[in-house]
C-alpha cells in the first residue's frame, strides 16, 4: 500500500472543496498513453492499488507503467460506537488529491488498442470519471 515514509505533522487539516483545475501534471511526460481525471476526488491508497493490480495483470510482461499520484494526505477517523467530541481521530488511510486535468497512470510499450482495454478496466476501480489519452507524434 503507498503512503509516506515520513511525515511533519500526522493529521492534516481537511479542506472544504477541491477547487480549480491541477497546476501540475497535465500532460504525458513519461509513456505514450495515459489516463487523465476528469472530476475532483480523493482517490485512496487501495483504488490506486487496485489499477495498478488491473493494469499489470493486463498488461502481463509487456510494456511499462508509471503511476504519477501518491497518496500524502492522511484521513483521519474515530474508532467505531465512539461518542462525538474528544478531539481528532486517529490516521486511518491515506489519499491523494486529485484535480481535474491530472494524469493519474502511463503506459508504455503497448499498441493503441492494448493500452486503451488496460485503461478502461483500471478506471472501473476509480469513483471519478477518466480519459484516455495519447501522445501525438
Amino acid at each position: 500500500m503507498l503512503m509516506p515514509k515520513r511525515v511533519k505533522y500526522r493529521k492534516t487539516h481537511s479542506a472544504p472543496r477541491i477547487k480549480g483545475k491541477t497546476k501540475g501534471g497535465a500532460t504525458l511526460h513519461l509513456g505514450d498513453y495515459g489516463m487523465k481525471a476528469l472530476e475532483p476526488k480523493w482517490i485512496t491508497a487501495r483504488q490506486i492499488e487496485a489499477c495498478r493490480v488491473t493494469l499489470s495483470r493486463f498488461m502481463k510482461k509487456k510494456g511499462k507503467l508509471w503511476i504519477r499520484i501518491f497518496p500524502d494526505k492522511a484521513v483521519t477517523k474515530h474508532p467505531a460506537e465512539t461518542r462525538m467530541g474528544k478531539g481528532k481521530g486517529a490516521p486511518d488511510h491515506w489519499v491523494a488529491v486529485v484535480k481535474p486535468g491530472r494524469i493519474m497512470f502511463e503506459l508504455e510499450g503497448l499498441d493503441l488498442a492494448t493500452a486503451k482495454e488496460a485503461m478502461t478496466r483500471a478506471s472501473a476501480k476509480l469513483p471519478i470519471r477518466t480519459r484516455f489519452i495519447a501522445r501525438e507524434n
